[in-house]
């Protein structure tokens, strides 16, 4: 057989090629992880009375683990690819961050000094990055499995991305139970939470994600 016979073959009855796949994997896979999150959540300790709602401090956690959540899955598409262009994506993440901890770093400024401590620690300091570490694992489960059935060939990273998305998602997840409003508070704690979370996933990519 003839190289272009084989070709005309194995190509015969061959579509285009399916587009948007890292996103119709990840996305109803984040939208678990975080139903997963919001559920433990609610389970322990329980979610905050609705009236908590009327300070910035709630939104201003939801805010950001949700823009956080959309860059990290950004990214993490992109690095389910063989030959990624993670520039973009990264530079959001970078952008988001950055941007949190200048509103914490700000408001954390404009406090008379003797409120500055309690408002960077307040009650749950030592708890809260464990917590969003903790309902970030559903999410980063179904991350992993996701990226899996893609083609990543930078583990490391493509788990790392996996662990910053479940963790975003684990912070939103618990910013509905968690009572904290200092904004200095949310931009140091539950962003170690998150880089908790996505540190693990770093540890887990050359694992689960080798082809």
């Amino acid at each position: 057989m003839k190289t272009e016979d084989l070709i005309q073959l194995l190509s015969r009855g061959a579509g285009p090629a399916p587009r948007a796949v890292a996103a119709r994997r990840l996305g109803p896979g984040a939208a678990l992880g975080l139903l997963a999150a919001a559920g433990l959540a609610a389970l322990v300790p329980g979610w905050v009375p609705l009236a908590l709602f009327g300070e910035a401090g709630p939104w201003f956690k939801l805010a950001y683990a949700g823009a956080l959540a959309l860059a990290a899955g950004w990214l993490a598409a992109r690095l389910g690819r063989p030959v990624p262009r993670a520039g973009p994506p990264l530079a959001a993440v970078a952008a988001v961050l950055v941007a949190a901890l200048g509103v914490g770093l700000g408001s954390w400024w404009q406090m008379p000094a003797a409120e500055r401590t309690a408002a960077l620690m307040g009650h749950s300091a030592l708890q809260c990055p464990w917590n969003v570490l903790g309902l970030s694992l559903p999410a980063l489960a179904v991350a992993l499995w996701a990226l899996r059935g893609l083609a990543p060939t930078r583990p490391v990273a493509a788990g790392a991305a996996a662990g910053l998305l479940a963790g975003a998602l684990g912070a939103m997840g618990y910013a509905l139970a968690c009572a904290e409003l200092a904004l200095p508070f949310v931009a140091a704690w539950y962003t170690l939470g998150v880089l908790m979370a996505a540190a693990l996933g770093a540890l887990l990519g050359p694992r689960l994600l080798r082809w």
